[in-house]
This record gives structure tokens, C-alpha cells and sequence, in this order.
């Protein structure tokens, strides 16, 4: 397949720096880069401090994904429409470092893309050919990760009563969808209602939708004394 026809079908032609050859010669300028660095501290904030994301990492190691810093996290430059993605084909989570600007922004972005990497460590998920393994991952990634918050959802200037929180993530993961799929709404949508119920179902390995940090911190603290609690058993 064409390079660049296969960039697009996938949602590489995003992420412009995962074109080998542009990263090569992209190195010695990002080191000089005040988003690159910026970007390298939130995300040690992030993965030092964020309930969600300690849980997700300590799930992953358990599994024998153990994720390392340097190795699986890459904050580049993106296009404008997204903040972040996983590369399967590397096991690698891009951050968008000319896209995130706070705090809490990168703790949601982080969280997302390692319910990616946490079901690409847990499943043999065939990203690129299966659209209805994307779809449950974007919509796991949605409904766990923040995205679809209260206070989130009110910044957005979205409000709803019944059902608003599925509406969210069914909706997030379609956009997700077809971020990175050449495909039509009408297609998207289609595939995520057919995986929705099973994957907004599957809370791993929260336990529950985490719907704050109060939330995440307790799946965490009940995440981290599992052992304690079946030694007693």
C-alpha cells in the first residue's frame, strides 16, 4: 500500500512524527523545544501522581506489560484536532505536546491512551483491520478515562439528564473513530452500537466508571490491597 495513502487510512497522517525520517531530523530541534519539556514534566506528574493512570500502570505490570517511561511515552507535535494516540504498531503512547497545556488536560490524555495500551496488553486486539476492537477500546478509553465527567461535560457546554454519561462516550468514541478511520459516520456509529453494551460494561481494571478523582482514588486504594485481601481468604 501506498506510504502515504496507508498514513491517512490509519490516522498516522496526525501524528507527523512517526514518520521515521521527519523524526530523525526532528530530534535535535525538539530538544531545544519548551513543549518538549513542558510536556516531559506534566507527564511525570501525570504517571507520579494521577490515580487513574498509577492504577492502569500497576495493572499493566501485574500483566507483564510493564510500561517505561522513555520507552513507551513520545510527547511530539500533532496535528490540531487531537491530543494524543496510541501507536500499536510501536506499543508506544503519543502525547500532543503543542496540544496540552494543563495539568488536568494531560492526566485525561494519559489515563486514555493507557486503557489502549492496557487492552492492547490484555487482548489481542487487531487495531488496524478489526473496526469493532477499535470501537470497544475507544469506548472503555471514553468511559473510563474522564472523558465524559461531569465538570467536563459542563465545560463543553453539554448538558443532559437521562443516559447523558452513555451518550458521551458513544459519542466520543465515534469522533475517535473516525479520527483515524477513513470511514463514514454512519458506518462508525453503527459498530460502536454493536460492541457498546459489552465494552461500556467492562470496567478493567477499575472495578467501576471512575467518575472523578474521589473515584479513581478509591478503585485505586482497592486495586492496590487485592493481595492483602485474598491472603486472608
Amino acid at each position: 500500500m501506498d506510504q502515504t495513502k496507508q498514513d491517512e487510512e490509519y490516522g498516522y497522517d496526525l501524528f507527523p512524527e512517526r514518520n521515521t525520517e521527519k523524526h530523525k531530523k526532528s530530534l535535535i530541534r525538539d530538544s531545544l523545544f519548551i513543549f518538549n519539556h513542558k510536556c516531559q514534566v506534566m507527564l511525570t506528574f501525570a504517571i507520579e501522581t494521577s490515580p487513574y493512570a498509577k492504577l492502569l500502570l500497576g495493572a499493566m505490570k501485574n500483566s507483564g506489560c510493564k510500561v517505561l517511561k522513555d520507552r513507551h511515552f513520545s510527547c511530539e507535535d500533532c496535528d490540531g484536532t487531537v491530543s494524543g494516540g496510541f501507536d500499536a504498531a510501536s506499543s508506544q503512547i503519543v502525547l500532543c505536546q503543542n496540544n496540552i497545556h494543563q495539568q488536568s488536560h494531560m492526566n485525561r490524555v494519559v489515563t486514555h491512551e493507557l486503557i489502549h495500551a492496557f487492552d492492547h496488553c490484555r487482548a489481542h486486539v487487531d487495531w488496524f483491520n478489526n473496526f469493532k476492537h477499535l470501537a470497544c477500546s475507544e469506548i472503555r478509553a471514553a468511559n473510563l478515562s474522564g472523558d465524559c465527567s461531569f465538570s467536563n461535560e459542563v465545560a463543553r457546554f453539554n448538558f443532559g439528564l437521562k443516559e447523558h454519561h452513555q451518550e458521551c462516550v458513544r459519542g466520543r468514541a465515534v469522533r475517535s473513530i473516525l479520527a483515524v478511520r477513513k470511514i463514514s459516520r454512519e458506518e462508525a456509529q453503527k459498530i460502536v452500537d454493536e460492541v457498546f453494551d459489552s465494552c461500556f460494561n467492562d470496567h478493567a481494571p477499575f472495578g467501576r466508571i471512575p467518575h472523578g478523582n474521589k473515584d479513581a482514588k478509591f478503585a485505586y486504594r482497592e486495586y492496590a490491597n487485592r493481595d492483602r485481601y485474598y491472603a486472608n481468604l
